[in-house]
C-alpha cells in the first residue's frame, strides 16, 4: 500500500485483524481502513463495530486511536455511528483522548456541519476551552479556528469574549509550541474592550517573544502589532514595548536561511508599519558572504528602509562593497540601492552621486547601466544640481545595450538638451536605429527629440519632422503612434502650448514608492507568519471568501458586559493613496480618471426564522424536477491580448497618455439615466394547478443592502387560506428567510402581497444552475413546492469595489482558462449612463481608459458568498452592443452574469 500497489481486495480480511489487542497491529489496521475507506464505503461499515468497541477500551491510546480513525474516514454512512463515541470521548477522563476528540469535531464538521450543530458538539468543544489540560485547550482552539474558516454563518459559540481569552492566555505557558501558535492566532483575532484590556493581553503575550520556535515568536509579534494600534502612541508603555520587539526579531536572523527569509519578509512589513522598532539595528542586516541570494536581496531592501542621516555613511560603504560582488542580480540591486539612498537622504545625495561615478569608472557593463538608470532618478529628485556629470554619462553611450539604460540616457539628453552641445547629433544616432529599438526606447527618442526641438527650434526642424513621420506612419505600436499624433497636433496648432505640456516641471519623486499601501499593510500585519505576509498579497487573492477583520479603535459606548461576545465588522477599503514618482505615479494618474467613489458596505442583520417546522421533509423529487436549464458560456481558448488594454492599463508602460481627450468621450449617444434599485421582473412561480388553488408570482429585489423576496399570493380555492410558513432548501448562496413569512389570511378569490427579507447565513450547497432556489411554502391546506432562479444581480454586494493593485494581482492569479467572453446586445445608452446603472447594481468601475479611440472599462463585483468576478467591458458602437470578458475562480457564475448584464443594459 505504501509503495502504491492496490491491496483493496484484502479489505475484509484486514478489518478482521482489528479485533486484536496488539496496539501496533491495530494501528496498521486503522491506517489501512483510512486509506481505502473512500473506495470501499460499504465494506467500511464492517469496521464500525470495531471502532465503537475500541472507543470504550480501557487503554486511552486505543480509545483515542478509534475516535481519530473514525474522524479521518470521510464516509457519510458512518457519521451517525460516530456521534456517540465522539460524545463520550469529549468527556473522557484522559486528556489525551479529549484532545484527540476535539480535533475530530472539526473533521466531522467538514463532513456534516449540521450534524455537529444538532448534536451539540460545538457547545462541548467550547467547554473544552476551560479544560484543566493545556493541550486539550490548544486542540480545542485549533478545532474552533478550522470550523470558523468553513462556517458560513457567524455562530455565537465560535466567538470569544474576555473571559475565554483570559483562560487561553492562562493555558499558553504550558502548551507545546504549536499549541501556543494556535492560541496566539486566536488571541490575535480578538477585539479588546478597551486600552487596559489590550495592554493586559500584550503583557501576557510578551514572554512568548523569547521562545525558541520562530513560529511562536512571529505569532506573538502579530498579536502585539495588532493591539498596538489601539493604544495611546505617546505612552511610555508603547515606547518600552517598541524597544522589546527589536531583540526577538533580530534573533530570528540566526536561524536557517529559509527561516531567515520568512523572518525578513515579515520584518520588512513591521518596519513599514513602525520603523522605530529596528532603527538602531542596521548592522544586523549587513549581508554575509555565505548568505543565499534571496536572503541578500531581502536584507538589502531592509537596509534602505532603515537608512537615515545618522547611518548613511555605513550604508554607502557597504553598498559600494556589494557592487563589486560576482552575483549580477545582487550587484544591480545594490547599485539601485545607492540611488534610493540619494533620494531618501538629501544631505548624502552628493556622496551617493560620487559613489555612482566611481562605479561607472569600473567600466563593468551592467554596473554602468544600472548607475545611469538611478542617476536619472536622482536628476528627477534634485533638478539643476548634479548636471555636471552628464558628460561622463554620455561617454558610456556606446556601451549601453539594455532598454532601460538606453531609455534613461535618452531622457537625460532630452531633458538637458539646451546644455548638451551635440544633443542633436546624439539623438540622431538613436534615430538611425529607431525600428530596432525596444518600444520603451522608441517612446523616449520621440519625446527627447520633441524637447530638443522646443528648446532649439531653428536647428532641429528636420529632425522632429523625421521622428514624427516615423512614429505615426511607419510603426504598429499604438502607444507610439498616439503619442506621435498628439505631439504633431500640439506643435502644429500651438507651439507655446506644446512647451507648457512637454517641458512642464516634473513632480519630484520619492524614495518610498515601493511601500505597501496602508490598507493592505494593515491586513498583512494581521497575517504575520502566514503565506500572505511572505507573498505580500491579501488572503483573498488566493483564498475565496477570506475576510480581513481589523481591530478598530474602540468607542466608550461599545464597552458592554464582560461576558458578551465580540463581533468585528468588515472594513470599507479606502481608495489607494497616490504615489509620488516613477511608474506608480503614471498608474495612479491613469486609474484616478473617471474613478467612482466607493460605496460603504451596508450592515446586514442576521436573524433566524422563528418557525422550526421542516417543510422540506417530503416532495423533493417533484421539486428537483423543475426543468431549469441554462446555456453554458464557453471559456475563451486564450486570454485577452495585451492590446485589449488590461496590461497597458495596469502595467508600468510610460506610453500611457492620461490626458487623452477620448477618455472623456462616450461610445454611445448621450442619454439621461435615473438611478433605480435592483429589482427583477415579476414571474409566475406557482401555478393554480400545482398550488392546489394557490397562485404565487413574485420577484427579487435588493434595497438598502438587503435582499427581498416580493410575492403576490392569490387564493383560487373554495376556502380561506392561512397559517403560512416558508422554508428554503440548501442553495449556492446560503439564502434563508431573515424573518417568518407574514401573510394575513387570504379570503376566497382574494389577493395579497408580502415582502420577505432574506439573508445569506444559511447552509451552502452548490446548485445547478448556481442561482437555483428551491422553496417550500406551507398553509392550512398542504405543503407546496416550487423552484425559481434568483437574478444574480440581487446578490451583488455593496463592498464589491476592488482596490486597483489587488485587481491587477487577482487578474494575473486567476488561470487563463477561467476567462470567458460574452456579448450583450441592444445597448444604446451612453458610457457614463452605463457606468451609473452598473454602479447602482453594485458593479463597480475600477478603471477606465481608451485604446485606439476605443473606451474600455475595468470593473469588479462581489457575490454574497464571497466570490469575486473581474470584468473588462468593451463597447461596440457599430452594433450597439458590448463585449464583456469575465474572470473568476468559479466559472459556474458566468451564465447568470451574462443574463444579469443583458437584463440591466439592454433597452
Amino acid at each position: 500500500m505504501t509503495v502504491g500497489k492496490d491491496v483493496s481486495q484484502l479489505f475484509p480480511d484486514v478489518i478482521n485483524c482489528g479485533q486484536t489487542d496488539d496496539l501496533e497491529l491495530k494501528k496498521l489496521v486503522y491506517l489501512y481502513s483510512m486509506n481505502y475507506a473512500k473506495s470501499q464505503p460499504r465494506l467500511t461499515l464492517m469496521a464500525v463495530n470495531t471502532f465503537v468497541k475500541d472507543s470504550k477500551h480501557p487503554n486511552p491510546l486505543i480509545r483515542a486511536l478509534a475516535v481519530r480513525t473514525m474522524g479521518c474516514i470521510r464516509v457519510d454512512e458512518i457519521t451517525d455511528y460516530f456521534c456517540e463515541p465522539l460524545r463520550k470521548c469529549l468527556k473522557d477522563d484522559d486528556p489525551y483522548v479529549r484532545k484527540t476528540a476535539a480535533v475530530s469535531v472539526a473533521k466531522l464538521y467538514d463532513i456534516n456541519g449540521e450534524l455537529v450543530e444538532e448534536q451539540g458538539f460545538l457547545e462541548m468543544l467550547r467547554d473544552l476551552l476551560s479544560d484543566s489540560n493545556p493541550m486539550v485547550v490548544a486542540n480545542a482552539v485549533a478545532a474552533i479556528a478550522e470550523i470558523k474558516e468553513t462556517c458560513t454563518s457567524s455562530h455565537e459559540l465560535l466567538s470569544f469574549n474576555q473571559g475565554t481569552i483570559n483562560k487561553l492566555l492562562t493555558a499558553l505557558n504550558e502548551c507545546t509550541e504549536w499549541g501556543q501558535v494556535f492560541i496566539l492566532d486566536c488571541v490575535g483575532g480578538y477585539e479588546p474592550r478597551d486600552e487596559r484590556d489590550a495592554q493586559s493581553i500584550i503583557e501576557r503575550v510578551t514572554p512568548r517573544l523569547s521562545h525558541a520556535n520562530a513560529a511562536v515568536v512571529l505569532s506573538a509579534v502579530k498579536v502585539i502589532m495588532r493591539l498596538l494600534d489601539i493604544l495611546d502612541q505617546s505612552s511610555e508603555f508603547v515606547s518600552s514595548l517598541t524597544r522589546k520587539l527589536a531583540a526577538p526579531l533580530v534573533t530570528l536572523l540566526s536561524a536557517e536561511p529559509e527561516i531567515q527569509y520568512v523572518a525578513l519578509r515579515n520584518i520588512n512589513l513591521v518596519i513599514q508599519k513602525r520603523p522605530d522598532i529596528l532603527k538602531h539595528e542596521l548592522k544586523v542586516f549587513f549581508v554575509k558572504y555565505n548568505d543565499p541570494v534571496y536572503v541578500k536581496m531581502e536584507k538589502l531592501d531592509i537596509m534602505i528602509r532603515l537608512t537615515n542621516q545618522s547611518n548613511i555613511t555605513q550604508t554607502l560603504s557597504e553598498l559600494k562593497e556589494y557592487a563589486t560582488e560576482v552575483d549580477v542580480d545582487f550587484v544591480r540591486k545594490s547599485v539601485r540601492a545607492i540611488g534610493r539612498c540619494a533620494i531618501k537622504v538629501d544631505v548624502a545625495a552628493e556622496r551617493c552621486v560620487s559613489t555612482l561615478l566611481d562605479l561607472i569608472q569600473t567600466k563593468v557593463n551592467y554596473v554602468v547601466q544600472e548607475a545611469i538608470v538611478v542617476i536619472k532618478d536622482i536628476f528627477r529628485k534634485y533638478p539643476n544640481k548634479y548636471e555636471s556629470v552628464i558628460g561622463t554619462l554620455c561617454e558610456c553611450l556606446d556601451t549601453l545595450d539594455e532598454p532601460e539604460a538606453r531609455a534613461s540616457i535618452i531622457w537625460i539628453i532630452g531633458e538637458y538638451a539646451e546644455r548638451i552641445d551635440n544633443a542633436a547629433e546624439l539623438l540622431e544616432g538613436f534615430l538611425d536605429s529607431f525600428h530596432d529599438e525596444n518600444s520603451q526606447v522608441q517612446l523616449q527618442i520621440l519625446t527627447a527629440i520633441v524637447k530638443l526641438f522646443l528648446t532649439k527650434p531653428a536647428d532641429n526642424q528636420d529632425l522632429v519632422q523625421q521622428v514624427l513621420s516615423i512614429s505615426t506612419q511607419e510603426t504598429e505600436n499604438p502607444d507610439l503612434r498616439d503619442r506621435g499624433y498628439i505631439y504633431w497636433r500640439l506643435l502644429s496648432t500651438s507651439p507655446q502650448a506644446a512647451k507648457e505640456v512637454v517641458l512642464a516641471d516634473k513632480p519630484l519623486i520619492s524614495e518610498e514608492t515601493d511601500c505597501i499601501e496602508p490598507a493592505l499593510l494593515s491586513e498583512l500585519i494581521s497575517n504575520i507568519g502566514t503565506l500572505a505576509s511572505v507573498y505580500y498579497k491579501p488572503v483573498s487573492a488566493f483564498i475565496d471568501g477570506a475576510l480581513y477583520r481589523p481591530i478598530h479603535r474602540l468607542r466608550a459606548e461599545n464597552a458592554g458586559d464582560e461576558d458578551s461576545s465580540t463581533s468585528i465588522a468588515p472594513p470599507t477599503l479606502p481608495s489607494a493613496k497616490p504615489s509620488t514618482g516613477g511608474g506608480d505615479l503614471l498608474i495612479d494618474d491613469l486609474l484616478n480618471l473617471s474613478m467612482p467613489s466607493p460605496i460603504p458596505a451596508a450592515t446586514i442583520t442576521s436573524q433566524t426564522p422563528s418557525s422550526s417546522i421542516d417543510l422540506l421533509s417530503g416532495g423533493l423529487s417533484d421539486l428537483l424536477d423543475t426543468g431549469i436549464s441554462s446555456a453554458p458560456v464557453q471559456p475563451s481558448a486564450a486570454p485577452i491580448p495585451s492590446s485589449s488594454g488590461l496590461h497597458d492599463l495596469l502595467g508600468f508602460d510610460s506610453s500611457l497618455n492620461t490626458a487623452s481627450p477620448s477618455l472623456q468621450s462616450s461610445a454611445f449617444p448621450q442619454q439621461i439615466y435615473a438611478p433605480q434599485s435592483t429589482v427583477s421582473s415579476q414571474q409566475l412561480w406557482l401555478t393554480k394547478e400545482k398550488g392546489k388553488g394557490l397562485t404565487i408570482s413574485g420577484s427579487f429585489a435588493r434595497r438598502a443592502g438587503k435582499i427581498y423576496m416580493d410575492m403576490t399570493l392569490t387564493n383560487n380555492t373554495l376556502q380561506s387560506l392561512s397559517g403560512f410558513a416558508i422554508q428554503f432548501n440548501k442553495n449556492s448562496f446560503g439564502l434563508v428567510p431573515a424573518s417568518p413569512l407574514k401573510v394575513n389570511p387570504i379570503p376566497v378569490n382574494g389577493t395579497t402581497t408580502t415582502s420577505l427579507p432574506l439573508n445569506t447565513t444559511g447552509t451552502v450547497q452548490k446548485m445547478n444552475p448556481i442561482n437555483n432556489l428551491q422553496v417550500a411554502i406551507k398553509n392550512n391546506i398542504d405543503v407546496l413546492y416550487f423552484a425559481t432562479l434568483v437574478p444574480i444581480q440581487v446578490l451583488f454586494t455593496e463592498d464589491g469595489l476592488m482596490e486597483r493593485k489587488v485587481y491587477l494581482s487577482t487578474w494575473k492569479d486567476i488561470p487563463a482558462q477561467n476567462e470567458a467572453q460574452i456579448s450583450v446586445s441592444g445597448v444604446t445608452m451612453s458610457l457614463d449612463v452605463l457606468q451609473e446603472r452598473l454602479k447602482d447594481n453594485n458593479i463597480f468601475t475600477v478603471a477606465k481608459r481608451s485604446v485606439d479611440g476605443q473606451d474600455l472599462l475595468y470593473q469588479s463585483l462581489k457575490l454574497a458568498n464571497g466570490i469575486w468576478c473581474l470584468i473588462e467591458l468593451t463597447p461596440d458602437l457599430a452594433n450597439a452592443s458590448l463585449q464583456v470578458s469575465l474572470k473568476a475562480r468559479v466559472t459556474d457564475i458566468y451564465p447568470s452574469i451574462q443574463k444579469a448584464f443583458q437584463s440591466l443594459l439592454a433597452n
